[in-house]
């Protein structure tokens, strides 16, 4: 059950980037900023509960980084938005990301142990697989603003970065 619902949120994050360029229509800007910064939110969120949840070292040292980095690039994002005089522009990639990412907490929080760790950890490299590739192939292509594009390319590198070490955690826990 929790497979098929992250499925179906990166899946969502997937088809509609690539929908949106395919018609032609880029993201603009303020929905990009909109995206990254519920693309982090709902990271923290789900260090949080493994961080309430977790008894392994491993999986609460990877936690404590995903709430410490994407807290960080957060804040970098609302920064550059009040300097650019941009609001963010709420969408429906947003929204369906944060429906989704509720469905995937409400299911690992019915979970415990090592069953949580690993559902929690698959979850990470899968979520952390799609935004990359979300990044790489649209976010930063139809980024406009050189400050919001460098922001962006930064906080793939640091992301790919989570990918690496929870696939690593992953691994660990089998």
């Amino acid at each position: 059950m929790l497979a098929l619902k992250l499925t179906a949120a990166l899946a969502t994050l997937a088809l509609t980037a690539g929908v949106a360029l395919a018609q032609g229509a880029k993201p603009t800007d303020p929905q990009i900023a909109h995206i990254a910064y519920t693309a982090g939110n709902i990271d923290i969120a789900a260090a949080q509960q493994a961080l309430k949840k977790s008894k392994n070292k491993d999986v609460r040292a990877f936690a404590q980084d995903m709430v410490r980095d994407h807290k960080a690039v957060n804040q970098k994002a609302l920064a550059l938005v009040k300097k650019l005089k941009v609001t963010p522009e709420d969408n429906a990639t947003s929204q369906s990301l944060k429906k989704q990412a509720d469905a995937t907490l409400a299911d690992l929080g019915k979970k415990n142990g090592a069953e949580f760790d690993r559902g929690y950890v698959q979850n990470e490299v899968a979520y952390h697989q799609t935004v990359n590739g979300a990044l790489q192939s649209t976010l930063i292509p139809s980024s406009q603003n050189p400050e919001l594009k460098s922001l962006l390319e930064t906080g793939l590198k640091i992301f790919q970065g989570h990918q690496q070490h929870a696939e690593q955690v992953a691994a660990s826990l089998k």
